[in-house]
């Protein structure tokens, strides 16, 4: 009977033990997916080989699971993939095999020279005034994306003064064609690893005649700065706020306990 009693003892401990070890195990997994994000990329869709063009028919989507501190010179998938199409691969590559910058040939794109070669149909190219603050010290490149984030000034007559000034993101996800003059040309020059300096007192980007306009009213309004996007990410923002001396008096609590938390996720 002791034998039955002690088999028994050691058999619930062990499940115990299985139990508290597979909770332990999950919560170390819950804390790595806090630390990870899902990525979309190219991957090939059939084999190409060198100095072969890639076209739309060749690519299609592929989500991966990365860490948010991950770096590499993966191509991102967005819905135009203008840095894949039409561009010709240095090296050949296999069908099923994730695309990268150092894939493709450092060659002017479309094969013309001047900003019109990278201007897609469709798009203009317009160049707004920056400074060292509002270019990112400088370190906003061609080839990057960014968002533009306006600040303006309503005039007093409103009456409320928390009105006065307010600020708001205008643009998401905007493509820079040339900083200063110095243009977007190979694709391969301006990967995640490329560095370029100097400073420049303009930047070109790519917009939609409808927000060619907006931007040119905008910057006539107001101070217009823009935020670096990560190379990576090509979503776009839906929960966004309009920015005023109200708001954010009331949001600066959330704002650093939004902080805290994710300042907890990725230590733990």
């Amino acid at each position: 009977m002791r034998q039955k009693l002690l088999l028994l003892a050691a058999v619930v401990f062990g499940l115990l033990a299985f139990f508290l070890n597979y909770s332990h195990l999950q919560q170390e997994r819950d804390k790595l997916r806090a630390r990870t994000h899902i990525v979309r990329l190219i991957k090939m869709r059939t084999t190409k080989l060198e100095g072969e063009t890639i076209e739309i028919a060749d690519i299609e989507p592929f989500d991966v699971e990365r860490f948010r501190t991950h770096t590499s010179d993966e191509i991102p998938w967005n819905s135009r993939t203008r840095d894949a199409i039409k561009h010709t691969l240095d090296q050949g590559i296999e069908k099923g095999a994730v695309l990268r910058y150092s894939d493709l040939r450092p060659e002017k794109i479309r094969g013309r020279d001047g900003l019109a070669g990278i201007v897609n149909v469709g798009e203009r190219a317009i160049s707004i005034a920056v400074d060292s603050t509002s270019s990112v010290t400088s370190l906003v490149k061609p080839g990057d994306r960014v968002d533009i984030i306006g600040t303006f000034r309503f005039p007093e007559m409103k009456g409320d003064k928390s009105m006065d000034v307010i600020t708001l993101t205008l643009l998401q996800n905007v493509d820079v064609l040339a900083t200063g003059r110095d243009m977007a040309v190979a694709k391969k020059a301006v990967g995640p690893h490329q560095q370029r300096g100097g400073g420049y007192s303009t930047v070109t980007l790519a917009l939609t005649p409808k927000e060619v306009e907006m931007i040119i009213f905008a910057s006539q309004k107001g101070r217009l700065v823009l935020s670096l996007r990560s190379y990576q990410e090509t979503g776009f923002e839906k929960d966004l706020q309009s920015v005023n001396f109200r708001y954010l008096e009331e949001k600066i609590p959330h704002y650093n306990l939004e902080r805290e938390k994710k300042q907890r996720m990725i230590k733990y």
